[in-house]
C-alpha cells in the first residue's frame, strides 16, 4: 500500500506492507477534515487594566518573581533598611527573600501568607 506523508511541510510516498490482515474498516463519522483548513476563533484581545493613579516607584516594592507568599517578616509601621527581608516567596520550589529596595517606614504590606504574586506587582508600600 502506497502512503502519503507530510513532515515539516514536506511530502514523502512510502511504501507500507500489513503485517496483520485489514480488519473492516469503521464507517467515517462526520467529515473529514484537512488540518489547513481548520479555523480556529481568535482569541479575544488583552484587556487593559485600569489606569490607577501613578505609583511612586521609589516607594514601592515589586516582586522580582512569581510565586507564592510563604512568610510575611516585615509589618507595617516597621522601619527598614535597604536589604532588609520583607518577605519570603516560593516559586518553582525555591524560597527567594524579597527585600526592602529603599529605606524607610513600611507604610503597607499588599500580601499574606499563602497568596499567588505576579512577577511585577506590589507587594509592599512605603511611606513618604
Amino acid at each position: 500500500m502506497k502512503l502519503k506523508i507530510t513532515i515539516n511541510e514536506k511530502t514523502y510516498e512510502v511504501d507500507v506492507e500489513a503485517a496483520e490482515p485489514e480488519a473492516p474498516a469503521a464507517p467515517p463519522r462526520g467529515y473529514p477534515v484537512e488540518p489547513s483548513h481548520v479555523r480556529l476563533p481568535a482569541a479575544p484581545p488583552p484587556t487593559a487594566a485600569a489606569p490607577g493613579p501613578p505609583v511612586d516607584e521609589d516607594r514601592v516594592c515589586r516582586s522580582p518573581v512569581s510565586g507564592i507568599v510563604v512568610k510575611v517578616v516585615a509589618q507595617p509601621g516597621q522601619t527598614l533598611q535597604v536589604g532588609d527581608i520583607l518577605l519570603v516567596l516560593e516559586a518553582m520550589k525555591m524560597e527567594t527573600n524579597i527585600t526592602a529596595p529603599v529605606a524607610g517606614k513600611v507604610a503597607a504590606l499588599k500580601v499574606a501568607p499563602g497568596e499567588s504574586v505576579a512577577s511585577g506587582q506590589i507587594v509592599a508600600e512605603f511611606e513618604r
